[in-house]
């Protein structure tokens, strides 16, 4: 044992909020001072100090117990999570499964807004790390109203957990903006029946990047728009509403069986397309939404709101975040861009930005008609020839690479060899950044970089009190 393997005292004090409660901050240092023991399978190994671990462990178990009376509606939860804990230490620390405590938790099963969970599993983070170290996360639903009113109607969701950040270990501390049940460590993989996703830290870095982005590009944002930049609250929720749409999109329309292809070898250009489908759906909902002298207020005035943040984040941040090795969410981003410039809705000349809004929704929509489209004809057509479809709808708009083999037609491919075969002629770069887009990364990237761990707590540069 080391000479500061000693537990450390808990005790909660619920005056306090729940992230500066001396139980929390036991236990969020003692899940920092595990991960330095862990392997990245989440396995501490023999050669660590396995009698600290167990120090570590029981600081955790009794912080777990200190706070759990702050949230009642997970208590049978937090329960298991102990003995989930416990029963990890007993067995020696080998690779962890906490398939018990996970399925136990239930969060969507109570989406009350400002509703806190406590979050701690052995996981890795999305866009973050692929460890599979112990996080612990603060978290609070974010339900407004007219969102609740959505997903009751025609927008049903039952899956979907809208969050925002209270406090996390360094895990979150990244680009990682869900909180899946499949990262975590665990035995076998049940039905998972909830995806929580950060709608702060999603609005956050929109609002950063939108910012800096409007001023490099000279871009005049309309009043609606400019309103997003300065109102972390307002940009939450309007997240909330898109993502809302977009998460159901996934499972519905006209879809080649299953889009995603799940474990199945796939030219990235189709996750794109797949991505960029459920985005230009909740555009084209929300215009509907606008649209409708029915619809409840609130939610008309953020379905406009939902078609500026498709548009400006696909542009401005999917284009250009991320390196160029099969990045389908960047080529997502130029896809758009492409799109409504080749459509006469934006414009860039003298150095300036600028779009149609009056013409938008119809162009715009055009491209999600396009998709649809290739989905709707997919189900007629073998999986190559889906394949050749998708990426003529998508090479027709943005130029592929001048070395590329799939750009010089079917003659050019090994189309009698395996799926595997024909996906690696795709170049890992197939679709280059444009020279504006050149331009704009190069000025955009300390902006883009600055967005890592960002939370809707985080100041806006040159807005003091925008956060």
């Amino acid at each position: 044992m080391t000479a500061n393997a000693v537990a450390t005292p808990v005790a909660s004090n619920p005056l306090l909020p729940v992230q500066a409660d001396p139980a929390w901050l036991a236990l969020k240092d003692a899940a920092i001072c595990l991960q330095g023991l862990q392997s990245q399978d989440g396995s501490v190994p023999e050669s660590s100090d396995a009698e600290h671990a167990r120090v570590l462990v029981d600081t955790i178990v009794a912080a777990v117990a200190a706070l759990a009376p702050r949230f009642p509606h997970d208590a049978e939860y937090l329960r298991l999570l102990q003995e989930d804990f416990r029963s990890w230490a007993a067995t020696g620390f080998g690779v962890p499964d906490f398939l018990e405590a996970l399925v136990a938790f239930q969060p969507q099963l109570d989406r009350a807004d400002g509703r806190q969970h406590l979050v701690v599993f052995p996981m890795y983070t999305q866009n973050g790390s692929r460890n599979r170290y112990v996080e612990a996360v603060l978290v609070e639903v974010v339900w407004p109203e007219f969102v609740a009113e959505l997903e009751s109607g025609a927008y049903s969701n039952k899956l979907f957990v809208p969050i925002r950040f209270l406090d996390f270990t360094p895990g979150y501390a990244t680009n990682s903006a869900v909180l899946f049940p499949e990262t975590v460590a665990m035995r076998s993989i049940p039905t998972f029946t909830w995806g929580a996703i950060f709608a702060d830290r999603e609005a956050a870095r929109f609002r950063r990047v939108l910012d800096a982005a409007a001023k490099v590009t000279n871009l005049e944002l309309p009043a609606d728009a400019a309103e997003l930049v300065t109102d972390q609250k307002l940009a939450q929720e309007t997240f909330v509403m898109w993502d809302l749409i977009h998460d159901r999109t996934h499972m519905r329309g006209d879809l080649p069986f299953d889009p995603f292809m799940i474990k199945q070898r796939m030219p990235f250009f189709l996750y794109s397309l797949e991505e960029l489908r459920c985005d230009l759906t909740a555009f084209r909902e929300s215009v509907r939404i606008e649209r409708d002298e029915k619809a409840a207020a609130e939610a008309r005035r953020h379905a406009k709101l939902v078609q500026y943040a498709v548009i400006f984040d696909r542009i401005f941040r999917f284009a250009i975040t991320g390196g160029r090795v099969r990045n389908y969410d960047g080529l997502g981003g130029q896809l758009l861009f492409a799109w409504m410039h080749q459509h006469h809705v934006l414009h860039w000349t003298d150095t300036k930005l600028a779009i149609d809004w009056d013409r938008v929704p119809e162009v715009v929509s055009a491209l999600g008609d396009s998709i649809d489209e290739l989905y709707w004809r997919s189900i007629d057509r073998p999986k190559v020839a889906h394949w050749l479809a998708a990426y003529e709808l998508v090479s027709n708009t943005v130029t592929p690479h001048p070395a590329s083999r799939w750009a010089k037609g079917p003659d050019a491919l090994p189309l009698t060899g395996t799926p595997r075969e024909i996906t690696d002629q795709v170049l890992d770069d197939e679709f280059p950044l444009s020279m504006f887009y050149e331009a704009l990364e190069k000025k955009m990237r300390s902006v883009i970089e600055s967005t890592a761990g960002i939370t809707g707590d985080t100041a806006l540069p040159g807005h003091p009190d925008a956060a």
